[in-house]
């Protein structure tokens, strides 16, 4: 898997197409993730105690990796991620601007 958590990716298919956003958790066993800001489900939640009433809470559900774009820190384009051994250890790279993204 090359993406990770707090990457910065673009939505690349469907309704939230073209939004750019962080990675906030990783299902490895599903390939899905869950992006800030994308794919928003509606929980029905009955009131737990009079501070927390109940309601439609939104919040976000996960998305396919396939349908992400790894956004590069230093181009500041959509690219694809490599991996490249630099002394003893890899480190990812972006295909368009050949930079390491990681530090």
């Amino acid at each position: 898997m090359k993406l990770k958590k707090g990457d910065t990716v673009r939505v690349a298919i469907g309704e939230y197409r073209g939004k750019q956003s962080k990675i906030l958790k990783i299902f490895t066993e599903k390939n899905t993730c869950i992006v800030e800001g994308v794919n928003f489900r509606i929980k029905h939640q009955r009131p737990i105690s009079p501070e927390q009433p109940g309601g439609r809470i939104k919040k976000e559900g996960p998305i396919r990796i396939s349908n992400l774009m790894f956004v590069c820190p230093k181009c500041g384009s959509a690219a694809r991620i490599g991996k490249k051994k630099v002394g003893d250890v890899w480190v990812r790279t972006c295909k368009k601007c050949g930079e390491t993204v990681d530090e």
